[in-house]
This record gives C-alpha cells, sequence and structure tokens, in this order.
C-alpha cells in the first residue's frame, strides 16, 4: 500500500519526506516529517490502525508492535529511526484467516472487552512465546502488566495465556 497523502505541516527548516518503511513483510512508503512517530506514520500515512494511541508518553503499552521482533512502544519511535527493520503490527500477527493462537485464545476464553488493549497484549505475548511455548504464570503477568487494560482485572486475559501456553506445549497449565 503506498498512500499520497498530503505532508504534515514541518517547522521552518524541517522538512517532510518520503519514508520506505518494512511493515509486516511488505515495503510501505508515506509522507514523514522530521518528528513524526512510528505511530502516527503507522496509523495515518498507511491506515494501519490497530496500533491504538493511549497515552503518547510510553505509559500504557496501547501502541505496541514488534521491531525486528522485539516488542516496542511506537509511540516513542520516530518513524524514521526504524527504516531498515522489520515492523509488525498486529495486523500483520495472523496469516490469513488463521489467527495466532493467542488471538484464538483470546477469543475462547472471552478476554477481549472493548478491545482497545487487545493488539498491544497480542504483540507481547507474540513476543513471550516467541521466547518460550511455556512461561511460568510470573513471566505471563509480567507480560499482561505491559499494557494497561481499564476495563478488566486481567484475569481472563491470563486465562487466555495459560490456555496458549498449554496448546502450544501440549501440557497443562502454566508453572
Amino acid at each position: 500500500m503506498t498512500t499520497t497523502n498530503a505532508a504534515p505541516a514541518a517547522a521552518p527548516g524541517e522538512q517532510a519526506r518520503v519514508l520506505t518503511l518494512r511493515v509486516n513483510g511488505i515495503e510501505q512508503r508515506g509522507i514523514a516529517g522530521p518528528g513524526t512517530t512510528l505511530l502516527e506514520f503507522l496509523r495515518e500515512e498507511l491506515g494501519l490502525t490497530g496500533s491504538k494511541r493511549g497515552c503518547d508518553l510510553g505509559e500504557c503499552g496501547c501502541c505496541s508492535v514488534l521491531v525486528d521482533g522485539r516488542p516496542m512502544l511506537s509511540c516513542l519511535l520516530l518513524a524514521a529511526d526504524v527504516a531498515g527493520s522489520e515492523i509488525t503490527t498486529i495486523e500483520g500477527i495472523a496469516r490469513g484467516e488463521t489467527l495466532h493462537p493467542l488471538q484464538q485464545a483470546m477469543v475462547d476464553e472471552g478476554a477481549i472487552q472493548c478491545g482497545f488493549c487487545t493488539p498491544a497484549m497480542v504483540i507481547n505475548g507474540v513476543d513471550l512465546f516467541n521466547r518460550t511455548a511455556s512461561p511460568s504464570r510470573d513471566e505471563i503477568k509480567a507480560c499482561v502488566s505491559a499494557t494497561v487494560c481499564r476495563c478488566t482485572g486481567y484475569n481472563r486475559i491470563e486465562q487466555a495465556f495459560v490456555t496458549t501456553a498449554e496448546r502450544l506445549s501440549g501440557k497443562g497449565g502454566a508453572r
């Protein structure tokens, strides 16, 4: 997808430019000013709105994306600084119609309420499950706590992680 939106207003002496990023396995182009965050670029230039704008301070975690396979807060990264990196958003997690096991468990366990935090929970969970198929309950709690959810007490979300661990490891619950 190549966008042709008008360039954002730049401060005197600063120039917006065409930026090319590899997002969800596809080279994407859009206009970015010198201060354009990765979150702004993804949402406004590329139309990838799964990553949410929460606090713009790096506190809530709702803007999490994978940068070269590691979760990062896209509201704190400049889009130009991640050129050359592989960016994965929530839109790139499923494989066609097949949900990632954590996405499926979130559905199965009723762990999605308003859905605002869900993309970041899944992004952080994908990183966790890429590192270990059988995380401990403490690892799950730490992972889930990286994103603020204002709807729940996190119980169903944590259960979705436990269910995913069970499915991935072929064993009983998380240790």
